[in-house]
């Protein structure tokens, strides 16, 4: 017996029209790779397990101070129509974090597009089966997966809520990464005319897995998440940040031409840019971005009063006023974390590379001669 789901992928147009036109190794086969796809795609979502999920996850979020802001605008989104939320993508917890957001707040918990590798082992049945979160290959070639991917991604809408992280995976260097179009297309392709796209960024004082992404740079392979998970373990003894949320104003769709894929480029990249100005401009961000090698505190402060602004021009979404207000909120966490020393009056960097993945997750918001590098 099919899903519901399943029945109506396979039945739409471009499912029929592949499969009609498939030459390589016959339709049969093309036929049998489809549903084993769309097996693997399949998702449950269990509300009231879902809400349970934040009492055995205590250990992670007592570590977190949730800061949504601009929670009216899913609110009433989600009372209109289906919603898209579009999100940049800093840690494996955001995952957590933002549906949770919604969740505190009455909003019904969105399908989650998450990387298949986050599927494995008992965390990949709770993913599956409770929180809803739907599996995606990446990197992934295949035309018969890429078809059937957004054919699922469209019905799904029809039912369901999507947060979809629009970068892809995780920023290794702490910089915006360039929107990706695949899951944004699918969208296009879905019943429009009741759907919006609400841009969503997330912003930690300190990121999870910061040494880890900042010492590898960029992502050489796809590692096995357990691996990953210990290594989040490993860097959580000691952890303590906020986690902001901003949403954003919602978007329609019906403008966007999901033939065009300039159309559907367009539209990633107007995404992104909303994105870029929500994201909460935090003081670890500052004072990174200004620090030099060594320097005095009140040269700093002063560097930090530059770059405010310059980013009050950009209309940034600023967390602090004035270079001392950021200093003084800054400097703990990175001396706990070991990425600054401080003596006395004198601020010394000590983890240059990790120092640099945060100065970068502002610099989409200043001018290259803003930016500092260390």
């Amino acid at each position: 017996m099919l899903d519901e789901v399943t029945q109506a992928v396979l039945s739409r147009d471009e499912i029929v029209r592949y499969l009609r036109e498939s030459h390589e190794g016959g339709k049969a086969d093309t036929k049998e790779r489809i549903h084993a796809y769309l097996e693997e795609l399949r998702t449950t979502q269990r509300i009231p397990f879902y809400r349970a999920l934040k009492h055995p996850l205590y250990p992670i979020f007592r570590k977190l101070d949730l800061c949504p802001e601009h929670v009216d605008i899913p609110v009433a989104a989600t009372r209109k129509g289906r919603v898209i939320y579009a999100s940049n993508h800093k840690s494996h917890l955001d995952y957590l974090v933002e549906p949770v957001v919604l969740d505190d707040h009455g909003i019904r918990p969105p399908i989650i597009a998450a990387g298949i590798n986050l599927f494995g082992g008992p965390l990949g049945l709770l993913h599956r089966h409770i929180t809803g979160a739907m599996p995606v290959r990446r990197n992934t070639k295949d035309p018969a997966y890429l078809v059937t991917l957004k054919a699922y991604v469209a019905e799904l809408l029809q039912r369901h809520d999507l947060l979809v992280y629009l970068e892809g995976g995780r920023s290794y260097n702490g910089a915006m990464k360039s929107p990706k179009t695949g899951l944004l297309h699918a969208a296009l392709q879905a019943d429009r005319e009741n759907m919006t796209v609400v841009p969503v960024a997330i912003a930690y004082d300190l990121v999870l897995e910061d040494q880890v992404l900042a010492k590898q740079g960029t992502k050489r392979s796809q590692r096995p998440f357990t691996r990953e998970l210990t290594e989040m373990v490993r860097y959580g003894m000691g952890y303590h940040s906020r986690a902001f949320v901003t949403f954003g104003s919602p978007m329609t769709l019906q403008e966007w031409n999901p033939e065009s894929r300039r159309s559907v480029m367009d539209l990633a990249k107007l995404i992104g840019e909303k994105i870029g100005k929500l994201h909460k401009v935090l003081p670890t961000a500052l004072l990174a971005a200004a620090l030099r090698p060594s320097m005095l505190k009140n040269d700093l402060i002063d560097r930090i009063d530059g770059l405010l602004d310059e980013l009050r021009q950009a209309d940034a979404n600023l967390s602090v006023a004035s270079g001392a207000e950021a200093l003084e909120q800054a400097t703990e966490p990175l001396v706990t974390r070991g990425i600054i020393v401080v003596e006395h009056d004198r601020y010394r960097v000590r983890e240059r590379t990790v120092l640099r993945y945060y100065a970068r997750t502002i610099k989409h918001l200043l001018s290259p001669t803003g930016h500092v590098t260390h």
